[in-house]
């Protein structure tokens, strides 16, 4: 178990200790679960009086708040609480699950692939023909990689996710358990006696940048030609669906159970917050906001907040619920 002293801890972030105690620190914990061996935080002003009742030796908190040391309790003040527990959560970071073999003999590697120096792949992995796969890649048991596919240099791949072929995906990016890169578009047409469906074929692929982290059980599909592209830096909760062809642009973020439909594009740094849904062909622009829930049914301008079903601008929609309550009391 790892432990730290609170001057320890502090020399990691860099803060202002005030206070002090002379217990060691074993984990963080929540402001009202923590106990007198762990280390918690606060960010906002209406967490402060939990600080009183609160068993943790020692706090991160923001510096702009009005709150004091007790007896054996320190604090760390900080610009910013949530960022400074980041930092310090990666100090406490348990080592990941270890391989014995860097590559493990059950695993199926094409004589054709190519694998970087210091990759480790687990049991029972595929890598089909033509794979490229960068230095320090890992690949955790059950994972498949088909052919032509490029994987870039120290990209994390967790276990039970499949990377259909001709995909390209960057470096130090991290595929959480389960996940899909690269199935099938969702294309289908009336047929001409109208008794049924003719599939679209999807020919083209998924192009996914650097540092992008996509979580479990999530799906980009691939193109029905050129490509599906995510941007760097993206970040992708679990149970999220992106369709074919979107255009995601740097560091968006979005959600759990939220969904692009085919050909939506997003700007730079978008955000989509959980269980939202975004019509086909639509553009969401940079820097702008959709709130958790909402149904996009039209384009989002840049900055823009927008929340509901139909999704509209964020103050219009608020004045709209706050007059449809009133209609009810009345």
């Amino acid at each position: 178990m790892k432990s730290f002293t609170i001057q320890e801890i502090n020399t990691i972030l860099k803060g202002e200790l005030v206070g002090n105690t002379d217990q060691k620190i074993t984990s963080p914990e929540q402001l009202e679960k923590a106990t007198k061996n762990q280390i918690t935080f606060i960010g906002s002003r209406k967490y402060v009086h939990l600080w009183d009742k609160s068993n943790a030796s020692a706090a991160i908190v923001n510096d702009n708040l009005k709150i004091e040391p007790k007896d054996n309790q320190a604090l760390i003040k900080v610009k910013n609480a949530d960022l400074a527990m980041a930092k310090l959560l990666e100090a406490f970071n348990p080592c990941p699950p270890q391989f014995d073999v860097d590559i493990h003999p059950t695993a199926v590697i094409h004589e054709s692939a190519s694998i970087g120096n210091g990759c480790k792949i687990g049991a029972n992995c595929y890598i089909g023909r033509g794979v490229v796969i960068g230095d320090g890649a890992i690949l955790y048991p059950n994972v498949s990689i088909f052919d032509e596919t490029i994987i870039g240099s120290h990209t994390v791949i967790w276990s039970g996710t499949v990377i259909r072929e001709r995909c390209e995906i960057g470096s130090h990016c991290i595929f959480h358990t389960n996940v899909s890169i690269g199935a099938d578009g969702f294309g289908y047409r009336p047929s001409d006696d109208g008794r049924g469906l003719v599939k679209i074929p999807q020919i083209g692929n998924v192009v996914i940048g650097n540092y992008v982290e996509i979580g479990a059980n999530s799906t980009v599909d691939r193109a029905k030609f050129s490509s599906t592209v995510i941007g760097d830096g993206c970040k992708i909760d679990n149970l999220v669906q992106i369709a074919h062809n979107c255009v995601l642009g740097r560091s968006c973020i979005m959600a759990g159970s939220s969904g692009l439909a085919g050909s939506v594009t997003l700007g730079d740094g978008v955000i989509i917050g959980g269980s939202s849904s975004i019509k086909d062909h639509l553009t969401i622009h940079s820097g702008a906001v959709v709130g958790g829930g909402s149904g996009v049914m039209s384009d989002v301008a840049a900055g823009k907040t927008v929340v509901g079903y139909p999704a509209t601008d964020s103050r219009d929609m608020f004045r709209q619920w706050v007059a449809l309550r009133k209609l009810g009391k009345s």
